[in-house]
């Protein structure tokens, strides 16, 4: 019997192409797939599973007859056509920001609460945001071993998380400075030298980091940081908990990393957290400083778990640990959580 039909919705994007790797390498659950992207990327053909397969244009009947539909599409594409697909009868894996907060909406880490894929009265599952998915799958095993009471955070978010555009603009400015050594070293020279090309920064990203990601909400907040401590709540299930974190872009292409500072609600053992997140699934172990063994996203690139290191009880508060998380933010932080969404929704449908 052919397995469920699958809609890839945001094909050609950074993600989509990512996602078509992982539909290529994971085990196959899925009967026919479609590409589906806007009208400017119609008639292109993409290699998938060993196929070539056309892309067809956004539009209701692409929905006809398909059992799951993944978006990765702009926050109001999402909230325009996600809709439209499960009203075709689709379920929608959602990885905009569209319907994060709705409370009819599960947001969904498989290896955190995968029976929330059930509890979906609009059809609608949301995958969370980039820097949450890296660092959440990290705090969870800690969260069930100790009860999580606080997160104090700071993220080291790479370029590509403002899509390709930002790539494209770190790049640019390195080919500027490259060879300068005086730059960095005067005031305002790394500005003058990169001139204009700042792209979706708000500042030169080339030999600096920017304290900023998103947009800017009350009291002085970035919705990137709202976005974790709103994010963590739902997908833990503790809707009081305490969280303050600072978002910060740095020069890396791919690889958001965050520095977390976890207070719990009991005493901890650094030795039986690293055994926690060691048994965890979805996380890394790497953890050795006399080594020089930490989690950094040069080695993260391509791949799909979450790394963890630098794992430390707090030295003035033994209720609190301190680690660093490091992953793809195109793997497990969009992409991949996404397949594994769907997977659990193909193997519901087959049952």
């Amino acid at each position: 019997m052919a397995g469920p039909t699958l809609a890839v919705v945001g094909a050609t994007g950074a993600v989509g192409t990512v996602m078509c790797e992982l539909l290529s390498s994971r085990r196959n659950v899925w009967g026919e797939i479609r590409m589906v992207a806007s009208a400017r990327s119609a008639g292109k053909k993409i290699m998938c599973r060993g196929e070539e397969l056309t892309v067809q244009a956004l539009a209701p009947e692409v929905f006809d007859g398909v059992d799951v539909a993944m978006f990765d599409v702009p926050d109001e594409v999402s909230a325009e056509w996600a809709p439209v697909a499960t009203a075709r009868g689709a379920v929608v894996v959602d990885n905009s920001g569209a319907f994060r907060m709705d409370r009819d909406v599960p947001l969904v880490v498989p290896e955190i609460n995968p029976e929330q894929v059930r509890n979906r009265p609009k059809g609608i599952i949301a995958n969370a945001n980039c820097t949450t998915l890296a660092m959440i799958v990290a705090v969870a095993p800690l969260h069930r071993e100790y009860g999580l009471r606080e997160l104090v955070l700071a993220s080291y978010q790479a370029v590509s998380g403002a899509g390709q555009v930002g790539v494209d603009t770190l790049h640019d400015q390195l080919a500027k400075i490259a060879g300068d050594r005086v730059l960095g070293s005067r005031p305002g020279n790394v500005r003058q030298a990169v001139g204009d090309d700042l792209g979706p920064f708000p500042a030169p990203l080339a030999l600096n980091v920017v304290p900023w990601a998103g947009s800017l909400k009350d009291a002085g907040w970035s919705s990137e940081e709202l976005k974790l401590r709103n994010e963590s709540r739902k997908i833990l299930g503790l809707p009081d908990l305490k969280v303050s974190a600072t978002c910060v872009r740095v020069p890396v292409v791919t690889g958001h990393s965050v520095a977390v500072h976890a207070v719990f609600g009991t005493e901890v053992d650094a030795e039986g957290a690293r055994e926690a997140v060691r048994n965890a699934p979805g996380v890394i172990l790497v953890d050795d400083p006399a080594a020089g063994e930490f989690p950094m996203p040069i080695d993260a690139v391509g791949t799909d778990p979450s790394w963890v290191g630098r794992l430390r009880r707090s030295m003035d508060d033994p209720r609190a640990l301190d680690l660093f998380v490091t992953g793809d933010n195109l793997r497990k932080g969009a992409a991949l959580n996404t397949a594994q969404i769907a997977e659990l929704l193909a193997v519901e449908l087959a049952r």
